[in-house]
């Protein structure tokens, strides 16, 4: 719910956000390049991504919810499952599209980096699909910098896409 201001509130996702959780996912899916997946997933499909996140730790999920219910989620997941990478988190972050430009992103990356600050993460990575001016934009404005463009490396709709990936260093 939103606060007595009318704002929305951030709050760990649990497994009752699913549902909203896989409406903005597929709508995105379906309307944009910014997910690689090519088929619509499922309320099932997502449990075993929920498991990756918990209460506490490095590996987080927080859902912005308004007075309409969740308008978009941000994540801090695993980056790679070698233990090599045990201080490093890939940021994800996805809104449903009439919560887009008024501030959930900013809402969500406040509170995320809040969460993660006494957590053993020393770099968080983010990989956005091009073009996204307005997800660049909210990466720089936390301090993320380009490390490089991965060009035309993936395929979808029969349209080669590219994705910048930024950093930020703890």
């Amino acid at each position: 719910m939103s606060n007595k201001e009318g704002a929305p509130t951030i709050e760990a996702g649990t497994v009752d956000d699913l549902p909203s959780i896989v409406a903005i996912y597929n709508h995105s899916l379906a309307t944009s390049h910014a997910i690689f997946d090519t088929q619509p997933t499922t309320i099932d499909g997502r449990r075993g991504w929920l498991a990756g996140f918990a209460a506490s730790g490095p590996h987080r999920l927080l859902v912005a919810r308004g007075a309409t219910g969740v308008l978009g989620y941000a994540s801090s997941g695993r980056y790679r499952e070698h233990e090599a990478f045990r201080e490093t988190v890939e940021f994800s972050i996805s809104l449903d599209s009439p919560a887009r430009g008024q501030g959930i992103g900013t809402l969500l990356y406040s509170a995320l980096f809040d969460v993660l600050a006494h957590e053993p993460v020393h770099v968080v990575l983010a990989g956005i699909a091009l073009p996204n001016d307005a997800s660049v934009a909210l990466h720089r404005r936390f301090g993320f910098t380009d490390v490089g463009v991965f060009q035309e490396y993936a395929t979808k709709n029969g349209t080669y896409l590219s994705s910048v990936w930024m950093q930020r260093l703890l």
